[in-house]
C-alpha cells in the first residue's frame, strides 16, 4: 500500500509547517496551499487521502472552497477537516452542510490529529485514547423547543435519580470533609515537627520535665483546634447539603407542573423604532408605491398570540427583490443585518421571522439559454413563460446564503439562544399586490410590475 497524502491549505506558514511536522510522524505525505484558489488548482491533478482546510483565509474562504471541492465529482469524496480559531457552535452546523467530516480548534493538538486519522483509517492504530478536542459533525446542533428542554429537564428527575444525586452529593461531602481534615491534621503534623526540640540525653530528670509538660499542652491544644475545626467544616458542609436538597426539591416540583417562568416582555418603543428604521430602508430599495400601499396589518398567524404583546400591532418589514438575484443576499441582507443589530442592542428575545414570497414573471427565453424578463411593451400573450424558475431551481440548502447563514448563527450565539432567525418559504399566491386580468391587451410591463412587487420578502417579530 502507497503512502498515504495530506493537503494542508492555510495562509499561515507556521501553521502549515506545525500541522506538517505532526502528521509527517505517521508516515504521512504533506501538500501544503496557502489560499484556497490553489489548492483547487492542485486537486485538478491530485487526489490525495484527506483535506485539513483552515476556515478564514484571504480571498476565498473555507466554507467556500468546501462548497466548490463537494460541488466537483472528481474531489467530492475527499474527507475535509475545518479547523478554526472560533469557539462554541457557531460554524459546526454550516461546516457539516456543506460536507465536512470534522470541525478541529485552530491550536491543533497531537491527539486530536492521531484520533482523526484513525477514524479515517489512514493509520494503523490508535496512538492514545485520551479525550481530544475533535468534534465529528454528527453531533446535532438543532435548537430544542421549550416543551422538548422541559421534557429533558423532568427526566433525570424520577425518585430513583433523585436517590442517586442525593447519594452521590453525600459521597461528595463526606469526601470533602475527610480532605479537609487531612489537610488540617498534616498542617498540624508539620508544625509539631519544626516547633518540637531535638530529644537530647544531657541533663537530668528536673531539665527535661517542664518542656515535656508545656508541649503537652500545645499538643493538646492543637488537637482541640482540629476538632472544632472538623466540627465547623461538617456543620457548614450539612447546611449545604440541606439547601441544595431544597433546591433539587423546587426544581423537581416547578418541572412536575410544567410552570414556566415568565418571560419579560419586550419594550415596545425601541422595538418599534427599529422596526420602522428598517421599514424606510427597505423601501429605498425598491418597493413600489402600489407595494407600500398594500402592507398588511399583522395577522394571527404571523404575530404573537396575546393580543396585548406589543408586538402585536407592528407591521412586517417588506423589501422587494430584483428577478433572478438571492433573496437573503445584497440590500436585503444589509437591512437584516441592521435590524438584528437593533434588536440585539434592546435586549430583544424571540423569533425574527424572514419570509420569501417569489414573484411570477412574464419571461422570454428557453430552458436551454435561460429566460429573461419580457419587454415592457411585448403583450402578455407573447410570454413564453408565466413564473419564477430561478427561484425553483434552487434547492433547500441554497436558499440562505452564507453570509445569512453566518449572520444568523452569529446572533443566537451572542444572545445565548434568546434570539432566533427563521427562514420560511412563501407561497406564490400568498400576494402583495394582485396580478392584472389577462386579455388581449394586457403587456408584459403591467404583469411584471406586480410581479416585482410580489417577488419579496417580509420580516416579522414573533
Amino acid at each position: 500500500m502507497g503512502a498515504k497524502r495530506a493537503l494542508i491549505v492555510d495562509d499561515s506558514r507556521s501553521a502549515r509547517l506545525f500541522l506538517s511536522r505532526i502528521l509527517e510522524k505517521y508516515e504521512i505525505e504533506v501538500e501544503t496551499a496557502e489560499n484556497a484558489e490553489i489548492a483547487i488548482e492542485y486537486l485538478g491533478h491530485h487526489r490525495p487521502d484527506v483535506i485539513f482546510m483552515d476556515h478564514m483565509m484571504p480571498g476565498m474562504d473555507g466554507f467556500q472552497a468546501v462548497q466548490a471541492i463537494k460541488n466537483n465529482p472528481r474531489t467530492a469524496t475527499i474527507p475535509i477537516l475545518m479547523y478554526t480559531s472560533q469557539e462554541g457552535e457557531l460554524y459546526l452546523g454550516q461546516a457539516r452542510a456543506l460536507g465536512a467530516v470534522g470541525v478541529l480548534p485552530k491550536q491543533i493538538k497531537p491527539t486530536d490529529v492521531s484520533k482523526v486519522l484513525y477514524q479515517l483509517h489512514l493509520v494503523a492504530d490508535r496512538r492514545s485514547s485520551e479525550q481530544t478536542t475533535f468534534r465529528p459533525v454528527n453531533l446535532s446542533v438543532e435548537e430544542s423547543t421549550d416543551e422538548e428542554r422541559a421534557a429533558s429537564a423532568a427526566k433525570p428527575l424520577t425518585e430513583a435519580a433523585l436517590r442517586e444525586q442525593f447519594a452521590e452529593l453525600r459521597r461528595v461531602l463526606v469526601a470533602s470533609i475527610d480532605t479537609q481534615s487531612e489537610r488540617i491534621a498534616a498542617d498540624v503534623r508539620a508544625m509539631l515537627h519544626d516547633a518540637l526540640p531535638p530529644i537530647g540525653f544531657s541533663g537530668g530528670a528536673h531539665e527535661s520535665s517542664a518542656p515535656r509538660n508545656q508541649w503537652a499542652w500545645v499538643i493538646a491544644s492543637l488537637a482541640l483546634i482540629v476538632a472544632l475545626a472538623s466540627t465547623a467544616l461538617w456543620w457548614r458542609e450539612a447546611n449545604l447539603r440541606q439547601d441544595l436538597v431544597a433546591t433539587l426539591a423546587d426544581v423537581q416540583k416547578a418541572v412536575a407542573t410544567r410552570e414556566p417562568a415568565p418571560k419579560p416582555a419586550p419594550a415596545a418603543a425601541p422595538i418599534q423604532k427599529a422596526v420602522e428604521e428598517a421599514a424606510a430602508a427597505a423601501s429605498a430599495i425598491g418597493l413600489t408605491p402600489a407595494a407600500a400601499e398594500a402592507v398588511p396589518a399583522p395577522d394571527t398567524a404571523a404575530t404573537p398570540s396575546d393580543p396585548e404583546s406589543p408586538l402585536a400591532e407592528m407591521k412586517p418589514v417588506i423589501a422587494a427583490v430584483p428577478y433572478g438575484v438571492h433573496a437573503l443576499d445584497g440590500a436585503r441582507l444589509e437591512i437584516i443585518r441592521q435590524l438584528l443589530g437593533r434588536l440585539a442592542a434592546d435586549d430583544y428575545r424571540g423569533v425574527v421571522e424572514v419570509r420569501t414570497f417569489p414573484g411570477r414573471f412574464c419571461l422570454v427565453g428557453n430552458a436551454s439559454e435561460g429566460y429573461s424578463v419580457a419587454p415592457e411593451e411585448s403583450a402578455f400573450s407573447r410570454c413564453e413563460v408565466v413564473g419564477n424558475p430561478y427561484e425553483e431551481s434552487l434547492q433547500p440548502s441554497q436558499r440562505e446564503s452564507l453570509a445569512f447563514a453566518n449572520l444568523a448563527s452569529e446572533y443566537r450565539s451572542a444572545t445565548k439562544g434568546g434570539m432566533q432567525i427563521q427562514v420560511v418559504q412563501g407561497e406564490a399566491t400568498a400576494t402583495l399586490v394582485p396580478y392584472p386580468q389577462v386579455s388581449a391587451a394586457l403587456t408584459a410591463g403591467e404583469w411584471n410590475r406586480a410581479a416585482g412587487a410580489n417577488n419579496r420578502i417580509e420580516i416579522r417579530l414573533r
